[in-house]
C-alpha cells in the first residue's frame, strides 16, 4: 500500500508520495515533476495531462483546462460566464443549473461534467503514481482551496472514488504547506507559540493563512483568500496589452482567432517568468494569425503599472487573515510565500510594505502542498509511524442548522460551526419532536462566500418514528463536520422517559424544556451519548423505564450528484478507459508491423543475404514494400486484427529464412554437445564387464558415424536451401544415446543426478553397482525412516564441498556419487514402487567459490533391474 498526496492546482499537478527516507515528488512520463492538468479529447482516444497540453494547441475545441474552476459552480454564476469565456470548448447549462461540456468525440457529440473530466484527471495521476510505485494506489489526501464550498468537496470526493481512489482527507493547501513546514522545524520557542503567515498565490486564487506553532502541535487561527486573484491574471494583463499592441502594428484581432489567443497566453506566460528575473523582455510568435510574425516589448516597471490594481487586491486577504486571527502585525515571526504565481518581485514588496518584514520562500513554492498532503496520508495510515504531530485546522465559513419549525437557537447566535471553529467536530442536538422532521445546513455568513454562492447546503430527513407519549420524548441528532470539512448527520436517536408506581400505572417524567423546545450543545470532538444500540432497546431501572431507538436519516445535497448518477458516470469511466487501452494496442501493433517491415528489409541485406534465394529475397522485398505502402495509405487506421493479419502473412514467408538462420548456430552447439556426450560415454565404461562395454561402445560408434555423414551431407548443401540435418535431430539423437547406454544389467539399479542449474553439471555418468556386492557401512549415513521391505525408504547423505562423495543406502542398496559446490545434508527419498527418487537438500546450498545458490533437480530416474 502507498501513501500519496495529490495537489491538484488550476494549471498542474503535483504527486507527493512518503518514502522509507523521506517524501518525494514523482516524475511524470516526459519526467517531469509537474503534469498540466489537461484532458484533451482526440478522435478515438483521450490525451491526459502532458499528453493533452501538447494537442491542446491542434485540438482545442476538444482540451479542457481549469477543470477546477467548474467544480459546483452553476452554470449562470457571474464569474463562471467569466472564465468560460476563455475557454474554447463548448458548455451549457444543466437540469439542476450546473455546466455541462459537450466534445466530439468518436465522432459523436459527448457530454461530460466537470466532476467527470477531474475524475479522468485524478486517475492518469493515479496510473503514474502507480507506474512510479510499481504498487497499487488507493489511500491519498487531497488538497483543495479553503473557500471550497461543501458542494464543491463533496464534488471532489465523488471525482476521486469515480478515478478508484480512497481519500483519506481533503486539505486546505495553506494548511498543508504549513504541516509540511512545521513538522520539520526543531527551532520553535518554548515560551510561547510562533505565528507564521503563509501567502499562498496560485494559479487562478489567493489564499492567505496564519499558523500557530508549538512544539509538536500546529493550529490554524485564520484563513483568507481572494479566488479571482491569481498568476493568470497577471497573465491577461500582458495578454490585453500585447493583444492591442498587435492589432495596431500587425492589423490582427487575435480575441476572433481561438488558436492565436491559446498561442499569445502561453508566450505571455513564459514572458512573466522572464520579468521575473530581468528588467525588461521580448516577446516574438511566427505566424501567430493570418501567416504574420509578431513581435513586442516590455518592461517590469510597465508590467507593474499595468497590474498595479493586481497588486493592491493582494493586500486585501493579508488583512483580513490578520484581523480574523487576533493579531497584530509585530506578533507576526514569518511570513512564508508560496505558489506559482509568487515569483512576482512586486508582489514581495506589497507583502514587505505591510507585514513589515521580507517574506521567506524556505518552502518549495510548487511542491510544498503535494509534500504536506502525503505528509498529512501518512499520518492518517496505518502504513508508516510518523511521530506524534497534531494538526488543527479551521473552518472558513459559518453553518447554521434550521429545523421545520424555525432556526436551532445556539449561544453563538444561531450558528451551530461558527468561522474559525476546529475541525473535525462533533455536536449535539437536543430536540423534542414527536413526528417526522427535518433539518438543514445552510452558511450562516453571505460575506464570508466566494461571490454568487448559494448559501444552501444539505437537508436532511430523520424519521418516520412513532410515539406513545409525546411530551416524553426527546431526539439527539448527531451533527459532525468531519475532516473534509464537510456536514453530515451521524445518526438520530429518540429517547423515551417513563415512570411506572407500585401499581403499574405510567407516570410520564416532564424534564425542563427549553423555551422553544430548541437545544443544543457542544461536546468537543466526543459523543455525549455514547450508548450504540442497534434498533429499539428499553431499559427499567427503580421504576424509570427509558427507550431507545435509532431513527433513519435520508439527506438531500443541493446541487450534489446522486449514487445513481456516481454510479453511471464510473461506467463511463470504464468504458473510456477499455477505449484509450484499444486504441494503445492498436498503435503497438501497428508500430510492431512498421518495425518488422523495416527490420526484416535490413536483415535481408545483411543477415539473412546468404540464406535465402534470389527468388525469396525478391518475393519477400515485394511484399515488404506494399505492405509499407499500405501502412502509409489505406491502412493508416486500422484495427487491431488487421494489423496482426498483416504480421503473420509476412512472417509465413521470412520465417523459413530466419530459421535456418538460427539452426545454423543452434547446429554447431548441439553437434559439440552430442560429440562430448560419447567422449564422456566412452570414457566411463572402463569398469564395466566386457559385453556390456563393447555395447556402450558399440552405440557411440553408430551414433558418431550418424553424425559424420549427416554432416557431410549437409556441408554439401547452400545456406539458402533448407537443411537436412536439423539441430532437434541432433539432440534427438544424444537422447536416444542416453536411453541405450541408461538400460542396466541384471541385478544393477542405476540413479542419475544432476543439477538443474543451466552451467552447472553436477554428475552425468551412470553409477552402477551389482546387487551382489556389499554395502560399505563406513561411506552410509544413518537413517530413521522405514526398512527395507517398505516401498518408500529415505537416506540421507551428507555431502562435502568440493570432492565427490559417495553412499550406501541401508535399505535399498544404492550406492550414490555427487559432486557438490556446498557443504550441506541432502535426502534421497526412493519409491521403490514408482521406480523414482527424489532429491531433497536440507537447505538451499550456497556456493562460497562461485558467489551463487544452487537448486536440484527434486525428481530424478530410479531405473531398477528387471529381475
Amino acid at each position: 500500500m502507498s501513501v500519496v498526496g495529490f495537489d491538484i492546482g488550476n494549471e498542474n499537478c503535483v504527486i507527493g508520495v512518503v518514502k522509507q527516507r523521506g517524501i518525494d515528488v514523482l516524475l511524470n512520463d516526459e519526467s517531469n515533476r509537474e503534469t498540466p492538468a489537461v484532458v484533451s479529447f482526440g478522435e478515438k482516444q483521450r490525451f491526459l495531462g502532458a499528453a493533452g497540453a501538447a494537442s491542446a494547441t491542434m485540438n482545442p475545441k476538444s482540451t479542457i483546462s481549469q477543470v477546477k474552476r467548474l467544480i459546483g459552480r452553476k452554470f449562470r454564476d457571474p464569474s463562471v460566464q467569466q472564465d468560460l469565456r476563455s475557454f474554447p470548448f463548448q458548455t451549457s447549462e444543466g437540469p439542476d443549473g450546473g455546466i455541462l461540456i459537450h466534445l466530439q468525440y468518436l465522432g459523436e457529440t459527448h457530454t461530460f461534467t466537470p466532476v467527470q473530466i477531474l475524475a479522468m484527471l485524478l486517475a492518469h495521476l493515479k496510473q503514474i503514481a502507480e507506474k512510479n510505485l510499481e504498487a497499487a494506489v488507493s489511500d491519498c489526501v487531497i488538497g483543495i482551496p479553503c473557500y471550497f464550498t461543501d458542494l464543491q468537496r463533496r464534488d471532489f470526493l465523488h471525482a476521486a472514488e469515480i478515478a478508484g481512489l480512497k481519500p483519506l482527507r481533503l486539505m486546505h493547501d495553506c494548511t498543508a504547506t504549513a504541516l509540511g513546514y512545521g513538522i520539520y522545524k526543531t527551532d520553535f520557542p518554548k515560551s510561547g507559540p510562533s505565528h507564521v503567515v503563509f501567502v499562498d498565490i496560485g494559479q487562478c486564487d489567493t489564499q492567505v493563512a496564519v499558523a500557530s506553532f508549538e512544539p509538536g502541535h500546529m493550529k490554524i487561527l485564520s484563513h483568507a483568500f481572494d479566488s479571482n486573484l491569481g498568476g493568470r491574471d497577471f497573465d491577461e494583463v500582458l495578454f490585453r496589452y500585447f493583444a492591442s499592441q498587435f492589432a495596431e502594428k500587425y492589423n490582427i484581432d487575435v480575441y476572433s482567432n481561438t488558436r492565436a489567443s491559446i498561442r499569445l497566453r502561453q508566450a505571455c506566460e513564459k514572458l512573466k517568468k522572464v520579468l521575473s528575473a530581468n528588467p525588461e523582455a521580448p516577446l516574438t510568435i511566427e505566424c501567430l494569425m493570418d501567416e504574420k510574425d509578431v513581435k513586442g516589448f516590455i518592461k517590469r516597471e510597465d508590467f507593474e503599472k499595468l497590474s498595479s490594481d493586481l497588486l493592491e487586491r493582494i493586500r486585501i486577504p493579508c488583512r483580513k487573515a490578520l484581523e480574523d486571527s487576533g493579531l497584530t502585525v509585530d506578533k507576526i515571526h514569518v511570513v512564508e510565500l508560496v505558489g506559482s504565481g509568487s515569483r512576482i518581485p512586486s508582489i514581495a514588496r506589497v507583502l514587505a510594505s505591510l507585514f513589515g518584514r521580507e517574506p521567506r520562500r524556505t518552502v518549495n513554492a510548487s511542491e510544498c502542498v503535494a509534500r504536506g498532503c502525503a505528509l498529512q496520508c501518512a499520518m492518517l495510515s496505518p502504513v508508516f509511524r510518523v511521530r506524534e504531530y497534531e494538526v488543527q485546522d479551521a473552518l472558513p465559513f459559518s453553518i447554521g442548522f434550521l429545523s421545520n419549525e424555525g432556526p436551532i437557537n445556539t449561544p453563538s447566535n444561531g450558528v451551530l460551526f461558527p468561522r474559525g471553529h476546529p475541525f473535525p467536530s462533533l455536536k449535539i442536538l437536543t430536540l423534542h419532536r414527536h413526528s417526522t422532521f427535518h433539518l438543514e445546513a445552510f452558511y450562516a455568513d453571505l460575506n464570508e462566500l466566494p461571490p454568487s454562492t448559494s448559501p444552501k447546503i444539505i437537508s436532511f430527513t430523520i424519521g418516520p418514528f412513532q410515539v406513545s407519549h409525546p411530551e416524553t420524548v426527546k431526539i439527539k441528532v448527531k451533527v459532525q463536520l468531519n475532516l473534509h470539512g464537510i456536514v453530515t448527520v451521524e445518526s438520530a436517536r429518540l429517547i423515551e422517559n417513563h415512570r411506572y408506581d407500585s401499581r403499574g400505572s405510567v407516570h410520564v417524567t416532564s424534564d425542563k424544556m427549553e423555551i422553544d423546545n430548541h437545544t443544543s450543545s457542544d461536546v468537543a470532538n466526543d459523543v455525549e451519548d455514547s450508548h450504540s444500540a442497534a434498533g429499539d432497546e428499553t431499559k427499567t431501572k427503580m421504576g424509570k423505564a427509558i427507550r431507545r431507538q435509532d431513527l433513519p436519516v435520508t439527506e438531500n445535497v443541493y446541487g450534489g450528484m446522486t449514487k445513481e448518477e456516481l454510479s453511471q458516470a464510473q461506467e463511463k469511466e470504464l468504458q473510456l478507459v477499455q477505449q484509450d487501452i484499444k486504441v494503445e494496442q492498436t498503435k503497438d501493433k501497428k508500430n510492431l508491423l512498421e518495425s518488422y517491415v523495416y527490420e526484416t528489409r535490413n536483415k535481408l541485406l545483411n543477415t539473412y543475404r546468404s540464406f535465402a534465394s534470389e527468388l525469396e529475397k525478391e518475393g519477400i522485398s515485394r511484399n515488404l514494400q506494399q505492405t509499407e505502402e499500405w501502412l502509409y495509405e489505406d491502412g493508416d487506421d486500422e484495427s487491431e486484427k488487421v494489423y496482426t493479419e498483416k504480421l503473420e502473412d509476412l512472417k509465413k514467408l521470412v520465417d523459413p529464412i530466419e530459421n535456418r538462420f538460427k539452426d545454423e548456430e543452434s547446429r554447431v552447439e548441439a553437434t559439440r554437445g552430442l560429440l562430448n556426450r560419447i567422449v564422456e560415454y566412452r570414457m566411463a565404461v572402463g569398469s564395466l564387464p566386457a559385453t556390456e562395454r563393447d555395447a556402450v561402445i558399440s552405440e557411440c560408434n553408430k551414433a558418431e558415424q550418424w553424425l559424420r555423414e549427416k554432416t557431410q551431407q549437409q556441408d554439401s548443401l547452400p545456406k539458402n536451401t533448407d537443411p537436412i540435418l536439423w539441430s532437434s535431430e541432433i539432440k534427438r539423437k544424444g537422447d536416444a544415446l542416453d536411453a541405450c547406454t541408461a538400460k542396466p544389467p541384471p541385478g544393477v539399479n542405476c540413479l542419475v543426478v544432476q543439477n538443474c542449474f543451466p552451467d552447472e553439471f553436477l554428475m552425468c555418468r551412470h553409477i552402477m553397482k551389482s546387487k551382489v556386492s556389499a554395502p560399505r557401512p563406513e561411506d552410509s549415513v544413518e537413517s530413521d525412516h522405514g526398512n527395507k521391505q517398505d516401498d518408500i525408504v529415505v537416506a540421507t547423505l551428507i555431502a562435502v564441498c568440493g570432492r565427490e562423495n559417495t553412499g550406501w543406502c541401508n535399505y535399498c542398496s544404492l550406492f550414490m556419487v555427487l559432486t557438490l559446490y556446498s557443504q550441506h545434508s541432502m535426502d534421497v527419498t526412493v519409491n521403490r514402487k514408482a521406480g523414482t527418487a527424489e532429491l531433497t537438500p536440507f537447505a538451499i546450498p550456497y556456493c562460497p567459490v562461485r558467489s551463487a545458490w544452487f537448486v536440484y533437480v527434486l525428481r530424478v530416474p530410479l531405473l531398477r533391474s528387471a529381475g
